[in-house]
């Protein structure tokens, strides 16, 4: 049973108790954007990690301290980088801080990777996308290795990567009976970098790209966009974006213009706040989203449990991305039992060493391991559209 008056407790302290293996204290923070329409999904990201602590409890006696951090500020709405940076600077200043469970963004992690990497500090990230982070020959010429100033890996996440999601996508834009294509994206790290793998593919299994282009996130509406990809004669319009960057709004101008085509959005979109965003109208029977994994209530095993504490705790459905945050932190919890178990002591070196052996985990999301990138071996996605305003899986593709 969950220990969750044990973890009101562990938050609030200011204090840990000292063992023999253990550094003075044990504690773990999480770098995400609180701030803004993404915290319904961020704050589903936290109870997620709550619950994973909630459950070990202590080791070996020493109790977890959390944080949960803000990487998002008033004036973007959004995902800021002068305050990832000084989040990254903050966790790298308390000795304390064994691991940074973080972003959401792709974007962000660009910032805050070399730095930690510097410090050895371990970085699980449960939603970053972009194959760039972890991948050469997908970014610019000094990516991956940018990031990895020390030499070392010390990035790992625990969600499939977009050249595995932009090729879903177009596959399955080709089996809606789609011929002629148009490809947006926001201008980001993420949103720029699923699109253009979706847009490479499409080329590969025959669909015609009529036309590319990218928008800016603020705009207040994208009819003059929608009307050139009309006049383009798209029955399809891939955006490679977030709900934060617009992508409701979208896919209302995509329904006012009179538009035709079917729409297809990546996991950014996978969230309550994205169908709030546009409209269950706009999107019913024409939108469709990808995302990596099922949906939470087709997860089985550790899954199905999690699922079920999940509701039973915070008495509502988890977004889609609670599990990553929840898997996020039992990687780091396990790494910590481990060494514990051996005898050894908690230190950024030690925890870092121990997640980069992951192998066969039986977790929430399966049996999987962390590849030499430290990537996720799970290549699970899912396609889903909208009916009466919730998500529904479409299919799952293994």
């Amino acid at each position: 049973m969950l220990q969750f008056a044990r973890l009101t407790t562990v938050l609030g302290s200011l204090a840990i108790a000292a063992t023999a293996f253990a550094a003075d204290s044990i504690k773990i923070i999480s770098s995400l954007p609180r701030t803004g329409s993404a915290n319904a999904q961020t704050t589903s990201m936290v109870n997620g990690i709550k619950m994973a602590i909630a459950e070990v409890g202590t080791i070996n006696g020493a109790t977890i301290l959390y944080e949960d951090w803000d990487d998002a500020s008033a004036q973007r709405g959004n995902w800021d980088p002068a305050v990832e940076a000084a989040n990254a600077d903050k966790a790298i200043a308390d000795k304390s801080i064994l691991a940074y469970i973080g972003t959401y963004n792709s974007g962000a992690s660009k910032i805050s990777m070399p730095k930690l990497n510097a410090a050895g500090l371990v970085m699980v990230s449960p939603a970053n996308t972009a194959p760039n982070l972890t991948k050469p020959g997908f970014g610019e010429p000094n990516e991956p290795a940018v990031y990895r100033p020390s030499g070392k890996i010390s990035y790992f996440r625990v969600v499939p990567t977009d050249d595995v999601q932009g090729a879903v996508a177009a596959d399955f834009a080709k089996e809606t009976g789609a011929k002629k294509v148009f490809v947006l994206n926001d201008r980001e790290v993420y949103g720029k970098g699923v699109a253009g793998v979706f847009e490479k593919h499409a080329k590969e299994i025959g669909l015609e790209v009529v036309g590319t282009d990218g928008i800016d996130a603020k705009a207040s509406n994208y009819k003059s966009v929608v009307t050139k990809i009309k006049q383009a004669g798209a029955d399809l319009v891939y955006f490679g974006g977030t709900t934060q960057t617009n992508a409701g709004q979208l896919a209302k101008d995509i329904v006012t213009v009179g538009l035709k085509a079917r729409l297809i959005v990546p996991d950014g979109c996978y969230e309550q706040a994205f169908i709030e965003a546009a409209g269950a109208k706009a999107l019913e029977g024409r939108a469709f989203i990808t995302f990596g994994g099922k949906e939470p209530k087709a997860l089985t095993g550790k899954g199905k449990d999690f699922y079920e504490n999940y509701k039973k705790a915070y008495g509502g459905e988890p977004e889609g991305y609670a599990v990553y945050g929840y898997e996020s932190a039992k990687v780091v919890l396990t790494a910590m039992q481990n060494i514990a178990k051996a005898g050894g002591k908690l230190t950024r070196e030690s925890v870092l060493a121990e997640v980069a052996k992951t192998k066969n985990f039986s977790g929430a999301l399966g049996t999987w391991s962390f590849d030499a990138n430290g990537d996720t071996t799970n290549r699970t996605m899912s396609v889903n559209t909208v009916k009466d305003g919730k998500f529904e899986t479409v299919k799952v593709v293994e």
